[in-house]
């Protein structure tokens, strides 16, 4: 049977395996020639099931109205009036009750997809500068260290050990970090990893095509509207931002806000750590690629379908790790902005459309695809194949 994937993602790479690994003939659409050359480009390369706990809480909401007026603030809001950013605002808001049950459920997505993706790893022989030291965050506010304890309970429940550590337990974990001021301490687990999102895509793919021969067509999206409905396989939509729209056209609501993350990443540091970072005041996040890359990315940007490149918010990531790890060679950097998919209760949609017996969705993943995707890949073409049993 035939079966059509929409976007060539971390999303849409992984669920056309499970689909031909299942016994489909995969074809993947995506605007772009190569995979992964949007979100899943250049993110912060943390498979985190530590940083799984959702941003809907109050705590967020006072950030976010303080940090208005300030350019460089970690996370940084558009104050002009849009219908879809204040419809997205109300349904974050009202999510605040339910957000210990969706941080639970998302770390247990994310242990389930560390295992898988170490699978499909190993058996398909797939390099992507994996590094195994766990994730190390760290904190200089005492009101979310104290968060952070609390958390600490909600991940223990989902099967999650993560421990409390001094500051100056903190150096020992991560020798190339320079204590900053105020540490208060930090949380460690071991068991979470880093890895280049866009080299495992790439990877996969080539496994596709020579195992599976799964076929990838470049089409624009918009184009794909009319199509969506008339296809005779399923047809699993993991366009990330473009998600709505598809969505829309067959009457589906998917409320996806594009929130715009930044990174950097420096080549040939000399000074770098390869423990994975997450300070949690600044909201920055470091991942060793090898021995000649650190990606370090952050921030969170409400302003719409644009991906530009603004320096104000560059500038921010390289004064931390300047700050961080002094000696460090930041001349040679490459800058990336991208737009994660975000659903309002920050929990990713995985289910069959409401107005299409053959369309089925997996998208809105926010800033933890690179995180979540191998699971709820696996997870909807488990739904695909019991609908048509």
């Amino acid at each position: 049977m035939q079966a059509a994937v929409v976007g060539a993602g971390i999303t849409g790479i992984t669920t056309a395996y499970y689909l031909a690994r299942a016994g489909y003939s995969v074809t993947i659409y995506d605007e772009r020639k190569y995979p992964a050359m949007a979100t899943s480009y250049a993110n912060g390369g943390q498979l985190s099931a530590s940083n799984a706990e959702v941003w809907n809480s109050w705590r967020s909401v006072y950030k976010g109205i303080k940090w208005l007026s300030k350019k460089d603030a970690p996370l940084k809001i558009n104050p002009w009036p849009s219908i879809d950013k204040y419809s997205w605002f109300f349904k974050f808001i009202k999510e605040i009750p339910n957000a210990d049950t969706n941080t639970q459920r998302t770390c247990e997505m994310a242990l389930e997809a560390h295992n898988l993706y170490k699978k499909i790893a190993f058996e398909e022989d797939i390099q992507f500068d994996k590094v195994e030291k766990g994730i190390l965050h760290i904190y200089t506010n005492e009101a979310e260290y104290e968060n952070a304890k609390r958390v600490n309970e909600v991940y223990a429940k989902a099967g999650l050990n993560r421990w409390e550590v001094s500051a100056d337990e903190c150096i020992k974990i991560e020798p190339a970090l320079v204590r900053p001021p105020k540490l208060l301490g930090g949380m460690y687990n071991d068991t979470d990893f880093t890895g280049d999102i866009h080299k495992f895509c790439v990877e996969l793919l080539k496994v596709l095509q020579r195992k599976y021969d799964v076929k990838m067509r470049q089409i624009k999206i918009r184009n794909l509207k009319s199509d969506l409905h008339e296809h005779q396989g399923p047809v699993v939509v993991c366009a990330g931002v473009e998600s709505k729209m598809l969505a829309s056209t067959i009457g589906d609501n998917l409320p996806i806000y594009p929130v715009k993350g930044y990174s950097i990443t420096i080549h040939d540091p000399k000074v770098a750590p390869w423990t994975s970072l997450l300070d949690d005041e600044a909201k920055i996040v470091t991942s060793r690629l090898g021995k000649d890359r650190l990606r370090i990315a952050g921030t969170a940007e409400f302003n719409g379908y644009n991906t530009d490149i603004i320096q104000t918010r560059i500038k921010p990531l390289i004064n931390w790790a300047e700050k961080m790890f002094p000696g460090i060679n930041t001349e040679n950097i490459t800058p990336w902005a991208g737009l994660r998919p975000m659903m309002p209760n920050m929990m990713p949609v995985v289910n069959r459309s409401r107005n299409s017996k053959r369309i089925y969705y997996n998208t809105g993943h926010g800033h933890l695809g690179w995180t979540l995707s191998a699971y709820t890949a696996q997870s909807i073409v488990e739904q695909i194949r019991g609908k048509n049993d």
